[in-house]
């Protein structure tokens, strides 16, 4: 039984195996999912993942099932287990987004049918399979490109460490030294082969290939909106920033605070790549079904 839950779920050549299935044609696997259900749960909302999801699955032959965390109530009505055993009856994968990583863990843990992380407080596989492609398809490859992310170490930033790192790249973080990995995920990441540097000033930011950043108030976190703006003042990405990396595109994976984590200017600006990753949400949710539900 195949599941992803996070990167390093994947080894280096099986990364590799789902970005180049990511590349293939649609009808390489058009019949993959044919009369069969995919269940399609949020716990949050959700329009990029969602709509990715939901056509990813038709495009595989198969119908997508939206359902909403009232209709089953996990761990109130049923526990994730028991309503992951009732869905393995109907549907060939579950595809989650869930606020609390550990359900899908559980999920995964009962091993009936495949549990796809559409997003977690931990881990966004998709969204950095996602943006390997995007890199990939500006420079080639991946390796030897250095990825800068400007903002809050967190779960965007812990996928995307993972997979550039697989693949040979560098990775470096701006940001205040209070938000940045602490030793338990720089273990995790050491694991999977990934060392990740720091810059201690977004003014150091030059020389990178991909500039990369995302909101620093993510969903639930509203209450800390006032602390999180005074910590990561001076962090925008701005066209100075852009202009100190003349080679580089910019990338975020959006919802975007405009004009808190990056500037109009440079999200719409002519090294931007921000919708060329939102198309790559599709491309890497239907390669991430194809490998998870393909027979070994």
């Amino acid at each position: 039984m195949r599941h992803l839950l996070e990167i390093d779920d994947l080894n280096p050549s099986q990364l590799r195996q789902v970005v180049d299935l990511a590349k293939s044609p649609i009808a390489d696997n058009a019949d993959l999912l044919q009369r069969q259900g995919v269940a399609c749960y949020f716990a949050k909302p959700s329009a990029r993942t969602r709509n990715s999801t939901e056509m990813a699955v038709v495009q595989l032959g198969g119908h997508p099932v939206y359902i909403t965390a009232a209709e089953v109530g996990i761990d109130e009505r049923e526990t994730a287990e028991d309503v992951t055993r009732t869905l393995a009856c109907y549907h060939r994968a579950i595809c989650a987004r869930v606020f609390d990583h550990s359900v899908l863990e559980r999920m995964a843990a009962v091993n009936r049918i495949p549990i796809i992380n559409l997003l977690s407080d931990a881990a966004h596989p998709l969204q950095a399979i996602a943006d390997v492609l995007t890199i990939e398809e500006e420079f080639g490859s991946v390796e030897g490109q250095t990825v800068t992310y400007v903002g809050d170490s967190n779960n965007v930033t812990r996928s995307l460490a993972l997979a550039v790192g697989m693949l040979g790249g560098k990775i470096q973080i701006a940001s205040p030294p209070s938000h940045r990995f602490g030793p338990v995920d720089h273990d995790r990441l050491a694991g999977a082969g990934v060392a990740v540097s720091y810059l201690d000033r977004p003014d150091q930011v030059a020389g990178s290939q991909v500039i990369y950043t995302d909101t620093w108030i993510s969903m639930g976190q509203e209450a800390v909106r006032d602390q999180k703006l005074k910590s990561f003042e001076g962090y925008c990405v701005n066209d100075a920033m852009m202009q100190n990396n003349p080679g580089a595109i910019f990338m975020h994976c959006l919802p975007a605070h405009r004009n808190e984590e990056a500037t109009d200017s440079v999200l719409d600006g002519h090294q931007s790549r921000i919708w060329t990753q939102a198309a790559h949400r599709l491309d890497a949710v239907r390669a991430v079904l194809a490998w998870t539900c393909e027979e070994e």
